[in-house]
């Protein structure tokens, strides 16, 4: 009997232990469910996607340049799968094109656009569905260097430097448009689509787009006007002094949130002109449907920029200006300038990582993140220097610092080496985007995945979101803004 009841306890206490186990688990279980648990109403009442991630990251991928795809990371737990299913993967369907080198996001409207260098095709992707659509009547098999898309949509501006020509796609009309300017290689427009901007490589001269009136004839200084018999669209020069020229190899173009101005940065030196700076205009005077000569003047005022401008972003204080300033042994340096919106007075040259800046944007922790490309062919690199092509700046402190965070032949190395193993450099930044209310930035360096803390730009750990292929882009579809990216 006493060895009957010893018995009797065990399989009761084997019992206790296995419903206990049981609800741990199924409370374990809950709240794993929580991590993907939507609330009732969506931010701007956001449809759930299919995916049933909240934080997805679009990677642009490319497989020897011959085959492509759109995969989605979880940005918040940084991981390529959905947590309930390591063997996982998301894709974006019905996108086949070989390089998807440009991302153009728009998490506002929930939808992006992506160019594919390979066959210059573009495709429209629904960030609610994860599909994507070809844009039709567009450019392809025609390459473009520049992509413009106003918030509203109706319109998509190319720059097709292959052929020499400005494209306009126009979604109202459900027509495109050629129009012929030789050398042009960058495009830019206002988000109300009332201003349309080019640049034509080493020229000094800025162009813009017109909108014609029905039966209009082609306006007196027009580079080329399309239809040629009953144009619709014309391409000009934008009116400038002939005795002081304002623009110095023209490079990019910052459109004002109020309307008022844009502010056209100058490459120069570093272009092959002489001297970079920023150009304001008024908006007004450069609106498509001015379309009568004579054009007014719409330049404002100049200011040089030492330091160099290729890339801006801005804050309502000041522009951020990044670029190269040349040194006097013949090689450039990567140099960040504040240029305040008031008093027009650039700030003293900060220095960042070399390289052709093409990427800016803020981000937590009061951060400024710059990326460029070709970094290993500045000052830095002659001089044994971090010539890595990630700048982090602190807005508070002024102060900025380029990561990975490693000098050549010293004991640090990178610490999570891109296929070719290289122990001390990355490699060009093609992407960047901002991971917002989550202290983290996404990255494509040197073709692949790498993303940093906006605290203090410790890199996190990228095993669990690495891609087989080579990252050329990322985007942040769930961002609150479109300046995320």
């Amino acid at each position: 009997m006493k060895n009957r009841s010893l018995v009797s306890r065990f399989f009761s206490a084997q019992t206790l232990c296995g419903v206990i186990i049981a609800l741990v688990s199924l409370g374990l279980s809950s709240c794993g469910q929580r991590y993907y648990k939507f609330p009732a109403y969506t931010y701007a009442n956001r449809p759930i996607p299919p995916s049933k991630i909240d934080s997805r990251v679009l990677v642009g991928v490319s497989v020897n340049g011959s085959s492509g795809s759109l995969e989605i990371l979880d940005g918040k737990r940084d991981i390529r799968s959905s947590i309930f299913d390591a063997n996982s993967s998301f894709h974006i369907s019905g996108f086949s094109s070989g390089f998807p080198s440009t991302i153009l996001n728009f998490p506002e409207q929930v939808r992006g656009f992506v160019y594919s260098d390979s066959d210059g095709s573009i495709s429209n992707v629904n960030y609610s569905t994860e599909a994507s659509t070809p844009i039709s009547g567009g450019f392809s098999p025609n390459k473009s260097t520049s992509l413009a898309i106003p918030i509203s949509f109706n319109h998509i501006y190319a720059a097709l430097e292959s052929t020499g020509q400005i494209g306009v796609i126009d979604n109202l009309a459900g027509k495109s448009y050629p129009l012929n300017l030789p050398n042009v290689y960058k495009i830019f427009v206002n988000q109300g689509d009332t201003v349309v901007l080019a640049m034509v490589r080493n020229s000094n001269t800025l162009y813009r787009v017109l909108k014609l009136n029905a039966n209009q004839a082609a306006p007196a200084g027009a580079v080329d006007c399309q239809p040629y018999n009953l144009p619709v669209y014309c391409v000009v020069p934008v009116a400038d002094s002939t005795t002081n020229p304002s623009f110095d190899r023209p490079v990019n173009a910052y459109f004002s949130l109020d309307g008022s101005s844009v502010y056209v940065l100058n490459c120069g030196p570093e272009c092959g002109g002489n001297t970079a700076g920023v150009t304001v205009l008024q908006q007004g005077a450069l609106t498509v449907d001015l379309n009568t000569a004579p054009y007014p003047a719409a330049v404002t005022s100049s200011v040089a920029i030492p330091g160099g401008a290729t890339a801006v972003v801005a804050d309502g204080t000041n522009l951020y200006l990044a670029g190269q300033q040349l040194q006097p042994d013949g090689l450039f340096a990567g140099r960040l300038t504040l240029l305040n919106l008031s008093t027009m007075v650039p700030s003293a040259p900060i220095s960042i990582s070399d390289g052709n800046h093409t990427k800016m944007l803020f981000a937590d922790d009061n951060t400024l993140w710059i990326g460029s490309q070709s970094c290993a062919t500045g000052e830095r690199q002659a001089h044994g220097q971090n010539y890595n092509c990630l700048t982090r700046f602190d807005l508070g402190a002024n102060t900025a610092q380029i990561f990975p965070n490693v000098t050549p032949g010293g004991s640090a190395t990178v610490p999570y080496p891109n296929a070719n193993q290289n122990p001390f450099y990355y490699g060009d930044l093609t992407g960047l985007c901002w991971i917002q209310n989550q202290h983290k930035i996404y990255t494509a360096y040197g073709g692949q995945i790498h993303a940093f803390n906006t605290a203090d730009g410790s890199e996190i750990n990228n095993q669990q979101i690495t891609v087989q292929g080579t990252a050329l882009d990322v985007a942040y579809m769930d961002a609150l803004t479109n300046a995320a990216n």
